[in-house]
């Protein structure tokens, strides 16, 4: 199970994370789990990202969400972009996390295009999957893609300190997601 879109926007990456979760609801109710699911929702989410912050209030972002707003809502709108979405199957974001000077990526293809020295690409999926009737499997998968050597071993180190969070962070989401979906589905 991969994601079209997600392939199409992150075919090369040298770091990534997948995880999955079966969640006993349909696809459709599962989607919509996937894009409502709020911070709040999600087990350490918000201590986690605290710690990441060295807790450091901050402007509103994905690492400071509000409780009480789609997660995925409050990344769009504070410095990740919309990449793709296949409504009901799959959506993918993605973010700079190392650029040269303070580049502003605004539309998909911009995102897709860049491949000169000093970027660090980083995308998110999540993608929804009927098994069987009223049971779907949640995949979520980050890419993170270094377009230079000396870019690739700054990240590496950074990688190494966030992965832990960053893995326990994918988890708590897919397992809220799941319980998201299932109460909805009841």
């Amino acid at each position: 199970m991969t994601g079209i879109w997600h392939d199409r926007f992150a075919p090369a990456y040298q770091f990534h994370e997948v995880h999955e979760t079966e969640v006993r609801a349909g696809r459709d109710v599962t989607y919509d789990a996937v894009k409502q699911t709020t911070a709040g929702e999600i087990l350490l989410f918000r201590t986690l990202t605290w710690i990441r912050r060295f807790g450091k209030p901050g402007p509103e972002s994905i690492l400071n969400a509000p409780a009480d707003q789609a997660l995925l809502e409050v990344a769009v709108r504070s410095g990740f972009l919309l990449l793709a979405e296949d409504p009901g199957c799959e959506i993918v974001i993605g973010t700079l996390v190392a650029a040269p000077g303070r580049e502003r990526i605004r539309t998909p293809e911009q995102f897709a295009a860049l491949d000169g020295p000093g970027y660090a690409k980083a995308t998110l999926n999540f993608l929804v999957e009927e098994i069987r009737p009223g049971v779907s499997r949640v995949r979520t998968e980050t890419r993170v893609n270094a377009t230079d050597s000396r870019t690739r071993r700054r990240f590496a180190s950074y990688w190494r300190l966030i992965y832990p969070g960053s893995a326990l962070i994918r988890r708590m989401w897919l397992r809220a997601i799941r319980h998201r979906a299932e109460r909805a589905q009841a």
